[in-house]
């Protein structure tokens, strides 16, 4: 480590950047309702001497885009970006996501989830990991640089983008204004792993249709539920059968590198009546180096086989829609510049060699 590093780590004030970490995470910021989160971090940035470019994301021009993808119904969105330094170096990016899921049940949070709670030695709440920790860090990275009085020669610019828990709009947004870098790193947690490789994550929802009838005479109806359940089980055998193929060295400790989850499932209207509409949402792992054309075949001949075999499903077949969150993988090779520059400041600062690994969901990195 040079002088320059140690002065630079040296001025790095955690106490302050834990406080910040607490004070983002009591902003709840759910994906599609992310603008009050997006001006405090725009406000943070001008504060530590960054130019800072905030912008209301034009939504019905980015859906055009052929990698637009969304979950929620989103009426607004907005990018924030701070840039510093000088156009005589390298520039990098660094990205984080301000967007977070729901807390879900309430009564399941030892901490409260929108609070920001520091517990031996953790910090606790909504979006500490993923990912209003990682965008602090950069923010306070770039503080201590400046704290330290550190000309840069390059440019470093921070992305705080949106909506990237749904299909990444904000990261999106952010390189169709121009934003790009000779680097990127994105803030993901990945427990301090190197991760130059993601994989894939396609949503799809299935529509079964069954014959409603009551309970009564329920051998009068066809039951979606019931007709699901082959689905169900068609594709749990397709995950199995996809993993094996998996033979890719970041991925090696992964039991399930490409995932299919099934996450929602609703059907039926009354204990009394046959339902007659199953309707299943998931996620569909996408092998890094796959080509997704033919990844959707492998799923939708997965499922047309179930079909063909089942005589109501063949007059009346489930409808398959891919929809919502459609990450791409991505890879950058370990011999990249961004990624060996990676390698070497982690070496400098924590005196090991750091575990390069795959990271088995979808993310910005792919923009």
């Amino acid at each position: 480590m040079n002088q320059v590093e140690k002065q630079v780590l040296d001025s790095i004030d955690i106490c302050e950047m834990i406080g910040y970490i607490c004070e983002l995470i009591s902003i709840p910021s759910m994906t599609g309702d992310e603008k009050e989160a997006q001006d405090n971090v725009a406000a943070k940035l001008e504060s530590i001497g960054m130019k800072v470019d905030k912008w209301g994301l034009d939504l019905d021009e980015r859906s055009k885009h052929p990698d637009y993808s969304t979950e929620v119904d989103r009426k607004e969105g907005h990018g924030v970006v701070g840039v510093t330094g000088n156009e005589e170096g390298k520039s990098l990016i660094l990205n984080g996501h301000i967007d977070v899921v729901p807390a879900g049940d309430m009564s399941n949070w030892e901490n409260p989830p929108w609070q920001g709670t520091v517990k031996d030695g953790k910090i606790m709440g909504r979006g500490s990991v993923d990912m209003k920790g990682g965008l602090a860090c950069a923010i306070y990275a770039v503080k201590a640089i400046n704290d330290a009085g550190i000309q840069l020669k390059g440019k470093v610019i921070i992305e705080s983008v949106v909506g990237e828990e749904d299909g990444g709009v904000g990261a999106l947004a952010c390189v169709l204004k121009g934003y790009k870098a000779d680097g990127a790193i994105i803030m993901e947690p990945t427990e301090l792993k190197l991760a130059p490789a993601q994989a894939g994550a396609l949503c799809f929802r299935i529509t079964v249709h069954g014959l409603s009838a009551h309970a009564c005479v329920r051998e009068e109806g066809v039951s979606a539920l019931e007709k699901f359940i082959p689905i169900h089980n068609a594709l749990i055998q397709l995950e199995k059968k996809r993993n094996k193929r998996v033979d890719d060295p970041l991925y090696s400790n992964f039991e399930l590198p490409i995932p299919l989850n099934m996450g929602k499932v609703q059907t039926g209207n009354w204990p009394s009546t046959v339902p007659e509409t199953l309707v299943v949402e998931g996620r569909y792992g996408i092998e890094v180096d796959e080509d997704i054309e033919s990844a959707q075949k492998e799923f939708t001949d997965a499922l047309e086989a179930v079909v063909q075999a089942d005589p109501w499903l063949r007059e009346h077949p489930p409808k398959m829609e891919w929809w919502g969150g459609q990450f791409k993988p991505a890879r950058i090779p370990v011999s990249d510049p961004i990624v060996e520059t990676v390698v070497s400041s982690y070496s400098d600062t924590t005196g090991e060699s750091p575990v390069l690994e795959g990271v088995t969901y979808g993310s910005d990195m792919r923009h």
